[in-house]
């Protein structure tokens, strides 16, 4: 798999996204510096959400009392959250000027038709839309490279959203749970090996709603080839992905930590290395 000319998989490095959402809370400056606390940290890509706000809810949805900063209805928050067409023409050069890729989970198929306005590398399909035949196959029309979230799954919904876009070779799968936060006994990080054992030829990666970025890199430790956390500003903040995402000083331990590992890692060959040679030859006792 490939996304943007970064290849994911095999011998690649753990492909790192920042998942920025909806936390930018429908403010493009807020989003551009979430995209420098990415860039500063070492993250591979960022991802944003991408809404159809009245074919995505109801009408009795929309008007339900809600009430937020944009207003007192649910609605009055989505489409306070929802950026428009000047907004990722805004957010594509911004990422094109940082040097840091850019790209959504549509959650219906004339959000496929507004991102493809922007060529977007790749797209994600998030968990709550895993069932939703209309939109996978918008999105394996554009025969882009595909990530889905398994949160919330069963494993014939996982394999009936695999067998949807055919080709195994651009699609990546990512353990997760939809709880956010999530809390430690609810992770199931084993299930990275599970899936792993399902699908041999395809990276599995890790979708991270914990509080800490510790469970992410033991993602990684455990083979994850592809690594996705939400990031924020300030956990503090309104907006209801905060709490479950990692502070700027926090995903740039994580990717830190990620890296320090790779280089740890090795390729399982056993014997001497070179720099252990002279030790060897000082201490080594023969009897």
């Amino acid at each position: 798999m490939n996304i943007d000319g970064t290849g994911i998989g095999g011998d690649n490095p753990c492909y790192i996204v920042a998942e920025i959402g909806i936390n930018h809370n429908g403010n493009i400056e807020t989003a551009k510096k979430l995209i420098d606390a990415a860039k500063d940290a070492g993250a591979d890509a960022v991802k944003f959400q991408k809404r159809t706000i009245n074919i995505v809810y109801t009408e009795d949805e929309l008007r339900r009392p809600r009430e937020s900063p944009f207003g007192t209805t649910n609605g009055d928050l989505k489409k306070g959250l929802e950026f428009g067409h000047e907004d990722y023409h805004a957010i594509d050069r911004y990422c094109l000027d940082k040097g840091i890729t850019w790209f959504a989970s549509p959650w219906d198929t004339e959000s496929v038709k507004f991102l493809e306005n922007f060529d977007v590398p790749a797209y994600k399909v998030a968990s709550a839309c895993v069932t939703d035949s209309s939109l996978l196959d918008a999105i394996h029309q554009t025969r882009k490279p595909v990530i889905i979230s398994t949160g919330m799954s069963t494993q014939s919904e996982i394999q009936s959203a695999v067998d949807w876009f055919g080709d195994k070779s651009r699609l990546a799968l990512l353990a997760t749970t939809s709880t956010y936060p999530c809390e430690l006994k609810e992770l199931r990080l084993n299930r990275l090996w599970s899936m792993e054992v399902m699908y041999p030829q395809t990276p599995i990666g890790w979708s991270h709603h914990a509080v800490s970025p510790w469970p992410a890199l033991c993602a990684v430790a455990m083979g994850a080839q592809i690594v996705e956390c939400h990031i924020t500003l300030d956990r503090a903040m309104f907006g209801s992905d905060q709490a479950a995402s990692l502070e700027p000083a926090a995903f740039k331990k994580l990717v830190t930590e990620v890296r320090s590992f790779e280089e740890a890692r090795g390729n399982g060959h056993i014997g001497p290395i070179e720099s252990e040679m002279p030790v060897l030859e000082k201490l080594r006792r023969f009897k």
